[in-house]
């Protein structure tokens, strides 16, 4: 587990937080926060699982901001 966190967790979730920063540029929503929030709630595992509690705190903070986005699409 810890080497799928390493090797691919991280890299993954950096290519949605990217990729939904992208879509938020050219304001194409609601994608922007999909892509966005689906990397913020990997960075957030990545954190706790490897007790670094600075990007936990950072990631993990950002989820209600996110959960209040697809609220608003329902």
């Amino acid at each position: 587990m810890n080497f799928f966190i390493k090797k691919y967790l991280k890299w993954i979730s950096t290519f949605l937080v990217l990729t939904g920063i992208l879509l938020t540029n050219l304001n194409i929503y609601p994608l922007n926060i999909m892509f966005h929030g689906l990397g913020v709630i990997g960075w957030t595992i990545a954190g706790y699982l490897s007790k670094d509690k600075a990007i936990l705190t950072n990631f993990g903070l950002q989820i209600p901001l996110f959960v209040i986005g697809f609220f608003k699409l329902i």
